[in-house]
């Protein structure tokens, strides 16, 4: 009976130290807590981003939507603004153009970019640090300052062109800046500042064992570049591709300072229907603004499939 009577002693003695050793550790943990009113203080802080978004990007975006369900001689909800768009030809080619100078653009911009990353990351630190110096003025060096140069240099009248009639180069001489070829030109211009700058950090991850493991193996430079370093930039470079593409689908103010309304592209019919002369085209207008947004989203997802084939099995740089 003394033992039994020792024990529960014991264990009231214990109960009172657990139960305050319970209560701390409550209390610690509700100090870890963040107070709730720093909670609101975030959504509060959130809040103008929010309205920025939701006035200026997604308003916007359900009124284009609904202005190109309704149509605009018969006013019912339906598909007539973009079968209007798809068969009137000059939509059609307007579409085409731009796809392709989009793409031609893309490509060629990508390639000689990639040759100027590779440049810079094979060159010393000061050569690389001017180099970017260079790049980021020339990226900033678009829109209406863009075209108003190359009319200078290129233009009917230009620097060059004259050159070219003097010399007998014919393709100075005959090249003309206010075509498709014309906008082409342009186009790549502005491409490999943006494509070079965004490949650089890429380049800036190729490890020195890649190369001294291919030494190793007696592989040549090629091997080197298009068998290890170029598939592991792979998914860096199918994602500056996409960005390209999107950047010169939806360029507007150097095509309309070069061309204004005389050749079919995409944004500038856009813009004519919202801005025209004689009436606004609202219904078609928000119609081709559609198509111009399908075409971006289609474009971000065959690259995120390929970027992840690409990607897949390999190091992710």
């Amino acid at each position: 009976m003394a033992d039994i009577s020792q024990a529960g002693a014991a264990l009231a003695a214990d109960a009172p130290a657990s139960g305050a050793g319970r209560t701390a550790a409550h209390a610690s943990a509700e100090e870890a807590r963040p107070p709730r009113g720093r909670k609101w203080v975030g959504y509060i802080a959130f809040l103008p981003f929010l309205l920025v978004i939701v006035g200026y990007e997604l308003l916007p975006l359900a009124q284009l939507v609904l202005d190109s369900l309704i149509g605009k001689e018969s006013g019912a909800f339906g598909l007539e603004n973009f079968i209007k768009v798809f068969t009137t030809p000059l939509y059609q080619q307007s579409i085409i153009n731009s796809v392709w100078i989009s793409l031609v653009s893309a490509v060629v911009g990508i390639v000689v970019s990639f040759l100027a990353a590779r440049f810079a990351y094979e060159s010393s630190e000061r050569v690389r640090n001017a180099f970017t110096m260079v790049l980021n003025m020339m990226s900033n060096f678009s829109g209406v300052p863009l075209a108003f140069a190359f009319m200078i240099l290129m233009g009917n009248s230009g620097v060059l062109t004259i050159l070219g009639e003097q010399w007998g180069i014919p393709f100075l001489a005959d090249f003309d800046l206010y075509t498709g070829e014309g906008l082409l030109v342009l186009y790549i211009y502005f491409q490999i500042p943006l494509a070079t700058l965004l490949l650089l950090p890429a380049f800036s991850g190729i490890k020195k064992s890649w190369r001294e493991a291919a030494i190793i193996l007696q592989a040549s430079p090629l091997d080197y570049w298009f068998r290890i370093v170029i598939p592991n930039l792979m998914p860096s470079i199918l994602g500056t591709l996409s960005v390209l593409f999107s950047n010169a689908l939806a360029a507007y103010a150097t095509a309309f300072a070069v061309v204004m309304n005389n050749y079919a592209l995409l944004p500038l019919q856009i813009t004519s229907k919202f801005k025209g002369d004689v009436q606004i085209d609202a219904a078609t207008g928000g119609a081709l603004a559609v198509v111009l947004i399908i075409l971006m989203v289609v474009c971000t997802l065959i690259n995120n499939y390929f970027t992840k084939r690409a990607s897949k099995g390999r190091e992710i740089i």
